[in-house]
């Protein structure tokens, strides 16, 4: 009998605590009468509510003593729920839990123990037919893919410790991705994943560091997901994947980041650094930007600086052939920022003026973006496309220069006009007071004459 080694059983509760009818009868047509509360097979969608007697929101003796949470409630509030309030064929309790020989989630036996749970959730998200009545978008390969993962090979091992499907996804209150609360929604994850890996004992024994959510949340990438809410921005799941995670190998960083960072993926491939990086298992961007902690990237970063990535390969002498290379490219990155900071300074110096240098102002964007693709550029490594891209924007600052200049100037030329100007009005209107008062006096002596 399974129901002898189910774990109700073991705790007492019989077979009317769910079917209803009158346990105490041994006449079946009285123990199993509707008046009595039989219910007989329950039917699918009704048995969160059977269940929620006991694991719902009321506060009975027996739940109070077993200390048993509400999960009925949080069921129906998740994606499982509304599944099932939809279709009837849709997840209930004993969809994962089993029926008569439930066993306790610790129990190995369990569908729902942590070396088990996934192979139970599979049973529905690995059934193409079985979720096209749902969802036909979602993907049934999570299953397939998991088992390729590092989660995936440990948890087949035996490890119960390894994220499952319900250490990301949560149990009973499943959550849609694109719902904000849910653990995997974009802005969620890192936390959801730092949830065991920025956990040193629990981490203990896989050789892991465990300071990557740490380094994330001070990174360009989590600045802008974590504080600025940019969904565009990379979590963990971007670069390592969701139910495949695994650490991307030194081959295949560049592809990763080239998700993103398309130009600067070309330009990489088709550089001289992408065969040495391959040669010597370096894993491309991670070299010179690092991983989780990436900050901004400045023009500091191309430099024989101890601190300048370059430095980790090239040292400063002649021996080192790249080294002309690095400090041109440096020099032209600077000989446009520079430039543009100047410019600048200059263009507002005659707004402040007065001057209208709009046209200057708007033409100083082709700079700009001079100076943007001149540092995606550089990942090609090659002096001569720097040059092609930093001479148009080294004409725009020439050109907006002058005009500013040239403002200015002009400002300073009306200064001195309206200070002559205001000169000579002044001596005439001297002249004229003068000439007034002279006019006023041989009246004067006119009259005292007569």
């Amino acid at each position: 009998m399974a129901y002898a080694h189910d774990v109700h059983f073991a705790r007492g509760v019989g077979c009317a605590d769910c079917h209803g009818g009158d346990p105490t009868s041994d006449d079946l047509e009285v123990a199993m009468s509707k008046s009595h509360g039989f219910l007989g097979k329950i039917r699918k969608p009704d048995i969160p509510q059977v269940c929620g007697r006991c694991h719902g929101s009321s506060a009975g003796a027996f739940k109070q003593r077993f200390k048993l949470s509400n999960v009925a409630d949080s069921l129906a509030a998740g994606a499982h729920g509304e599944a099932l309030r939809v279709n009837e064929k849709g997840p209930q309790c004993v969809s994962c839990h089993g029926v008569h020989d439930i066993a306790a989630v610790s129990d190995p036996r369990s569908p729902v123990h942590p070396t088990q749970v996934v192979r139970t959730c599979a049973q529905c998200h690995s059934d193409a037919s079985y979720m096209r009545e749902f969802n036909p978008s979602l993907p049934v390969d999570q299953y397939a893919k998991y088992l390729t993962s590092q989660h995936g090979k440990l948890n087949s091992a035996g490890d119960p410790k390894p994220a499952t499907c319900v250490s990301c996804h949560s149990n009973h209150l499943v959550r849609k991705v694109k719902d904000p609360r849910s653990p995997v929604y974009a802005t969620n994850i890192p936390q959801t994943c730092a949830g065991c890996h920025a956990n040193p004992k629990y981490m203990a024994g896989y050789n892991i560091p465990t300071d990557q959510f740490s380094e994330y949340k001070k990174s360009r990438h989590g600045v802008a997901l974590l504080e600025k809410s940019d969904l565009n921005a990379p979590a963990c799941n971007s670069c390592h994947g969701n139910h495949a995670a695994m650490p991307p190998g030194p081959a295949a960083v560049v592809a990763v980041c080239g998700n993103c960072h398309q130009a600067n993926e070309e330009l990489f491939e088709k550089s001289a650094h992408k065969d040495i990086f391959a040669k010597q298992n370096l894993s491309g961007c991670v070299v010179c930007h690092g991983n989780h902690g990436i900050v901004a990237p400045s023009d500091a970063l191309v430099s024989l600086d101890a601190s300048s990535p370059c430095s980790k390969c090239h040292t400063s002498g002649d021996s080192d052939k790249s080294v002309p290379a690095i400090l041109r490219i440096r020099s032209l990155l600077d000989s446009l920022q520079t430039g543009k900071e100047y410019t600048e300074k200059l263009l507002d110096r005659a707004q402040q003026l007065g001057m209208d240098v709009s046209d200057a102002a708007y033409e100083l964007k082709g700079a700009n973006q001079a100076l943007v693709q001149s540092r995606v550029a550089i990942h090609s490594f090659k002096v001569a496309e720097l040059e092609a891209v930093v001479r148009p924007g080294l004409e725009v600052l020439a050109s907006t220069r002058k005009a500013g200049a040239e403002a200015i100037h002009e400002y300073h030329f009306r200064r001195q006009g309206l200070a002559v100007s205001t000169l000579i009005v002044t001596m005439l209107a001297l002249l004229l007071y003068l000439k007034i008062r002279q006019m006023e006096k041989e009246t004067t002596k006119t009259k005292t004459k007569a």
